[in-house]
């Protein structure tokens, strides 16, 4: 990833946090971290990873607001990150967080077996 690709991601990432977390009304977005973005190298594709607490049926619910946001979201980057193109959107579940919590439960269930 290119310099500037890197650093619009980085931004992209704080000012979509402060968007869903103040801008977005949709009762279905609820408590959303933005964990990284991703920018092609030309700018023109951002893909937003985050995570949410609920079930599955929850967080799928949360994605379809989200999803519905995004000419919004979309509008309001442009505003606050000066590019001559917005790059399109789009939004995917970060994996990472739960597969580091199955890693560190495992881990603890290896050490509670150690201790007895």
């Amino acid at each position: 990833m290119s310099m500037r690709s890197t650093r619009v991601a980085e931004q992209m990432k704080k000012e979509l946090a402060d968007i869903i977390s103040r801008k977005i009304k949709d009762p279905r977005v609820g408590f959303v971290t933005v964990t990284d973005v991703e920018v092609t190298g030309d700018l023109q594709q951002a893909t937003a990873y985050i995570t949410c607490l609920g079930n599955e049926r929850e967080r799928q619910d949360t994605l379809k607001g989200l999803e519905k946001a995004k000419g919004f979201i979309r509008s309001e980057i442009s505003h606050r990150i000066r590019l001559r193109v917005t790059p399109e959107l789009s939004f995917a579940f970060d994996s990472s967080v739960e597969y580091g919590n199955r890693i560190d439960s495992l881990l603890r269930q290896l050490n509670d077996s150690q201790d007895q």
